[in-house]
């Protein structure tokens, strides 16, 4: 049996430590991707022991960004995206202008020459996909107004960062003449950018628009749940794969065309819950791997360089958000939460430093500064969001605030408005039940209010949550969620707030049935007993005929 398994080996090491850290973390009241930064640090080769494949890592890393970016387009429109233009396409311009004035500044003074410094200040300016999703899902805001913002700001981003990469060959060549390259091959490489975001665009909107629904349609009605997660899969991989090799766009951004696309139709919930699983995994390993870039030697030899870095990307990119953002008439809570959401860097800065490095253009030490930066920025940006970042009281998106809980309490309280929790509405709408619903689906929860219902928008497993739904005064509570380990947390902590409350939950195996009954629910309907009971009822019934 072979030993060398790199691809193996990086994957298990990856997750069991992240896993580890993760849970000491957590266990610490400490985000777990605090672990998770720190497992990387662990298996990467700055500290002794086990090395991980660094390259494989970041490999593995980037199926965590299509997955997630995917994920998020499945909860945008076009609509969404043109709404929020205004106010994304110049302030992501204008922040980015500050970071690079900012980077060019440092560089100067630390001795770089002008290309490198600008390269530097270029690298400060975009943040992290991954960060930024993590931190807006934290706080239940990816479907909110300033949700959507942040969003379209990092789309901008995105697209002048694809543009930085192809014209920055051409402009290192022009700036050390070399090959005789002259203005005419960097106009030249500008118009292919141009030209392929307008054949990449166009052929999303016109062409997979069409043909993407068509398809995970056809699998939806074959009744193959394997081919349909298989197909969404293939959706949001194979989307972004030809998007980079046809059209030379980040992978980030044609998977959230096709996750913005699938959006549109019927089966978005269910291709969101689909690559759930997966897109956790995945970022995890995304924070591991840029973990493994981690040098902790520089904070030491580079500290006044390094606190400068890091000012620039937590505090001047923040500012100049905050005050764009402002200038544009919105609230302080939206200019407070794209602040917060932009106080990192990530991916695209460790590609641009490295393809800055490779064409001899920026230094070493200027790469050692942006991943330092980076890891300590994607480290206080939890902190930072949870300290100035407001909780939502409402939603731009559809769901009702918590503040307009009836003032009633409610006697039935429905966790979860999907298939099942639908179907229970439906059967206690003749009754005089005053029913509640908590949803924190921005479409089940516009389904539920068209049905004439009370909803609360907001997760169940949050913090609070249950305590505004008016839990001391109802009857019962209904965990209709098919999730088993938040169905568990929401009947933990209700049970911990009202221990007289009556519970029912659902479950899809024994297992967690007595999981939801240890942890206070009483009475478990568990689906495929309910299921054996009825067709054993009804053949006894026929036989008897």
């Amino acid at each position: 049996m072979p030993h060398h398994m790199p691809l193996i080996g990086t994957i298990v090491a990856g997750l069991v430590i992240a896993f580890i850290l993760g849970a000491i973390a957590h266990r610490l009241r400490m985000p777990p991707l605090v672990g998770y930064l720190l497992a990387g640090v662990v298996v990467g080769p700055s500290t002794p022991g086990f090395v991980a494949d660094g390259k494989l890592a970041a490999e593995l890393a980037e199926i965590g960004v299509i997955l997630l970016m995917f994920g998020v387009g499945l909860h945008f429109t076009l609509k969404d995206l043109l709404a929020v233009r205004r106010i994304a396409v110049p302030g992501a311009v204008v922040q980015i202008g500050v970071a690079v004035a900012l980077g060019t500044g440092l560089g100067l003074w630390l001795g770089w020459t002008l290309l490198a410094s600008v390269i530097f200040g270029l690298a400060l300016s975009v943040a992290s996909t991954v960060v930024l999703l993590r931190a807006l899902q934290s706080r239940d805001l990816v479907q909110t107004e300033r949700g959507r913002i942040a969003v379209g700001w990092l789309i901008v981003e995105d697209l002048a960062m694809v543009l930085a990469l192809v014209l920055l060959p051409p402009i290192v060549a022009l700036q050390f003449g070399q090959n005789g390259a002259g203005m005419g091959d960097l106009l030249r490489a500008l118009g292919e950018v141009v030209l392929k975001l307008a054949g990449f665009m166009a052929f999303m909107l016109i062409v997979a628009r069409k043909v993407i629904p068509l398809a995970l349609h056809w699998v939806a009605h074959s009744g193959s749940r394997e081919l349909f997660r298989l197909a969404v899969l293939a959706i949001a991989l194979g989307v972004a794969l030809g998007a980079t090799m046809m059209f030379d766009v980040s992978l980030a951004l044609g998977a959230f065309f096709a996750g913005m696309i699938l959006g549109d139709t019927q089966l978005s919930r269910r291709a969101a819950e689909e690559t759930l699983p997966l897109r956790d995994a995945f970022a995890v390993l995304f924070f591991v791997s840029v973990g493994m870039l981690f040098d902790p030697a520089v904070v030491v030899e580079r500290p006044g360089p390094l606190l400068a870095t890091l000012a620039i990307i937590v505090f001047g990119k923040s500012l100049a958000a905050y005050a764009i953002v402002r200038l544009f008439g919105h609230p302080g809570s939206t200019a407070l939460t794209i602040s917060a959401s932009l106080a990192q860097i990530g991916e695209f800065s460790f590609i641009l430093a490295g393809l800055g490095v490779t064409l001899g253009a920026l230094p070493a030490e200027a790469q050692d500064l942006i991943l330092a930066g980076a890891i300590l920025s994607i480290l206080i940006n939890p902190l930072l969001f949870k300290l100035i970042v407001p909780r939502r009281r409402s939603d731009a998106a559809g769901i009702a605030p918590a503040a307009s809980a009836p003032a009633t309490p409610a006697r039935v309280v429905l966790v979860g408005y999907g298939r099942v929790g639908q179907s229970i509405a439906r059967r206690l709408s003749g009754d005089d039940h005053v029913l509640t619903v908590i949803e924190d689906q921005s479409d089940m929860a516009a389904f539920a209010r068209e049905a004439g219902l009370k909803v609360v928008g907001g997760d169940a497993t949050a913090s609070g949550v249950l305590e505004q739904v008016g839990l001391e005064g109802a009857a019962i509570l209904l965990v209709a969620i098919p999730e088993g380990v938040e169905a568990g947390v929401v009947v933990r902590r209700a049970r911990e707030l009202h221990p007289r409350l009556h519970i029912v939950a659902r479950a899809h195996s024994r297992e967690q049935a007595e999981d939801l009954r240890r942890w206070g629910a009483d009475e478990v309907v568990l689906a495929e007993e309910e299921a054996a009971a009825r067709m054993a009822a009804s053949a006894a019934r026929l036989a008897r005929e």
